[in-house]
């Protein structure tokens, strides 16, 4: 009798591919996958304070965001029941529209997601100088607005990036195992500490409306929009289930459970971890949540012991992020390299023995850690990186879900076989929630305010680093598409 891994084989085969990668991965692991991603402690821990000192009632925007990402999510389950395929958002596209627009998607997608994990080795220098003063190796101000606090988060995400780049050569397993581990602290240790703050509670739930820092001259809306950043940042990646499609076991029905379950669940820890922390601050005026974020949070509530054993729990949570996203943007380089779409593809698209792409792990970790080290000192441009990541990442995100909001309207939306995930009736308005708010947050996010981007008015060219980033992305993509586009590589569609 053949085995679930002969037919997950063949039903690869059908869309002109065959089994290179090792189908390793369960159900878990496939939520662990995007729920690392997206990795609440992570990127909530990192922007905290920007949300909160934009607009005081800012945790309006963490709904607003769930609800909008939920209908991408939606979208995407239904593509992952159809394309089980690795490189999944660079797949989908090009099967939904042209191999150009495909092209282009995968592009986008890849250069956003090798900024994320650069953005997110950063996010170490907010705990770890906390946790033993040992690992500020330069200088003395911990501050990621600090020349000398920028500095060391360099040192501190390249030496994460090389440890991530070594785990993601030695194959999936270890990094499934490295990651559902990780995973498992970061649920534990999330739960255990909105129970914790909850029973610290100085205010009640009512903080929520609090609107510090709101001026009286109506630009409320405009603040809100910019505190919504925070939100947006947080709620990305639940789509690195679908990259690992091709190492997943029966991968029609894991990996749209997984990628709803990824999002499902950051969202709700991640709006109780808000409330929470905002109930047990000690002060919503003083200052502190603005600038210190949630550390300061966990030290003055919670003592400086129980606090630091949390912030050791938040380094775990930033190298499991870090680790997948540098997996899922490696998948994307290989997936794009089988179907002979970028330089060098027949180096990039060799799998070791271990039945992993070598190559592109030590070219995405490369160029991560080269965005840090050309940025060395400069303190300005954290907000930017992360700025250009989001951006990136949403439209890559919108060239998937208009392409097939356009399907659906011309009647030709693909579905899923009998008995997997579909939106069936509901696919036609889902798909437009999900256009709509990808464009609106994909120019929220890039808006050249100088308020956020170069609040000292230290260059000018920080206000605009997002579209500036993204012109030249798009650019460079342009001159690589134009030396690959005679190429007739790419598999029959199915």
């Amino acid at each position: 009798m053949p085995s679930a891994g002969s037919f997950d084989a063949e039903d690869l085969a059908r869309f002109g591919y065959r089994q290179q990668l090792r189908r390793r991965l369960g159900a878990y692991a496939s939520f662990a996958a995007g729920f690392s991603f997206i990795s609440v402690l992570t990127t909530v821990f990192q922007l905290f304070f920007i949300g909160f000192s934009f607009g005081g009632a800012f945790f309006w925007t963490w709904p607003i965001v769930a609800v909008g990402q939920l209908a991408v999510a939606a979208c995407f389950a239904e593509l992952a029941a159809r394309y089980p395929i690795s490189g999944c958002i660079y797949q989908w596209s090009r099967r939904l529209s042209t191999p150009t627009v495909g092209w282009f998607t995968g592009w986008t997608m890849l250069v956003g997601q090798i900024v994320t994990v650069a953005a997110s080795a950063i996010a170490l220098q907010v705990v770890l100088p906390t946790l033993w003063s040992g690992f500020q190796i330069t200088g003395e101000n911990r501050s990621l607005t600090s020349t000398t606090g920028a500095t060391n988060a360099v040192l501190l995400g390249s030496i994460l990036i090389v440890t991530t780049t070594v785990v993601n050569t030695l194959g999936v397993r270890i990094m499934a195992m490295i990651n559902s581990v990780g995973v498992t602290f970061e649920l534990v240790g999330v739960v255990a500490l909105i129970v914790l703050l909850l029973t610290h509670s100085e205010r009640g739930p009512a903080v929520v409306l609090h609107q510090t820092g709101a001026p009286d001259d109506g630009r409320y809306l405009g603040l809100f929009l910019i505190s919504s950043l925070m939100a947006a940042t947080v709620m990305l990646g639940f789509d690195s289930a679908g990259e690992l499609a091709e190492e997943t076991r029966d991968p029609r029905r894991t990996a749209p459970k997984a990628i709803m379950r990824a999002l499902l669940t950051s969202s709700f820890v991640g709006g109780l971890l808000l409330i929470a922390a905002l109930m047990a601050a000690p002060s919503l005026t003083d200052g502190q949540l603005a600038t210190s974020g949630l550390p300061y949070v966990l030290t003055s509530s919670l003592g400086e012991t129980v606090g630091k054993i949390f912030l050791a729990d938040v380094a775990v949570a930033i190298c499991v992020c870090t680790l997948a996203i540098q997996s899922a943007a490696m998948r994307m380089m290989f997936s794009m390299s089988r179907d002979g779409a970028l330089p060098f593809s027949e180096q990039l698209s060799a799998v070791s023995s271990r039945g992993t792409p070598v190559l592109p792990a030590i070219i995405v970790g490369v160029l991560a850690v080269t965005i840090l080290v050309v940025n060395l000192g400069q303190s300005a441009i954290f907000a930017a990186l992360v700025s250009v990541e989001v951006v990136l990442i949403y439209l890559a995100y919108l060239m998937v879900t208009l392409p097939m909001l356009v399907r659906r309207l011309s009647g030709g939306a693909p579905e899923a076989r009998s008995g997997l995930f579909s939106l069936g009736r509901w696919g036609l308005l889902v798909n437009i929630v999900a256009v709509a708010f990808g464009f609106l947050i994909a120019v929220n996010v890039a808006w050249p305010r100088a308020a956020v981007y170069d609040p000292a008015a230290a260059h000018w060219y920080l206000q605009y680093f997002a579209p500036l980033f993204i012109a030249g992305s798009f650019l460079g993509g342009a001159l690589a598409w134009r030396r690959r586009r005679r190429s007739s590589l790419y598999p029959q569609q199915t």
